[in-house]
């Protein structure tokens, strides 16, 4: 045993634990509360509270421009793709925009986006055109606006 080892407490940082382990070439430091030891740190533990901090840490490509280049991507391979598609991603939060000619097109479209990572409440503003006649109808959604407002 050494006669007066290098120590940390209960407080010591993270970042000063493993500087202490870097500095003096050690794997475990005691950790000691006054006079009593109270319990060894190990590179092992500083790399399972490393692991837990990544799982913390959002997904970096759950940001809105990365879950609005999903959606564009998962509707425009699609047939029913609404035309003039607009996708506006704030928060997570999708508003979904554009002409669509078959009520089973906005249904698609719906689950489409709302089955993308990162997504957490999707307003539809698709607006439905009978091809023939060009009759217009505004998403159920812009009829409930246009009631409250």
């Amino acid at each position: 045993m050494t006669s007066d080892p290098i120590t940390v407490t209960e407080e010591t940082p993270l970042e000063q634990i493993v500087a202490l382990m870097e500095k003096h070439h050690i794997k475990r430091l005691p950790v000691v509360r006054g006079e009593e030891l109270v319990g060894i740190v190990s590179r092992s533990n500083l790399l399972q509270a490393v692991a837990s901090l990544a799982r913390d840490v959002p997904d970096p490509t759950a940001d809105d421009d990365h879950i609005r280049e999903r959606i564009i991507n998962a509707l425009e391979k699609a047939d029913w793709c609404p035309f003039g598609l607009s996708v506006v991603v704030r928060d997570g939060i999708v508003h979904l925009s554009g002409v669509i000619t078959d009520e089973r097109s906005r249904q698609a479209a719906m689950v489409a986006t709302e089955n993308v990572a990162g997504v957490k409440k999707v307003h539809d503003h698709l607006c439905w055109v009978e091809p023939m006649s060009g009759f217009y109808l505004p998403s159920p959604d812009d009829r409930e606006w246009a009631k409250a407002g």
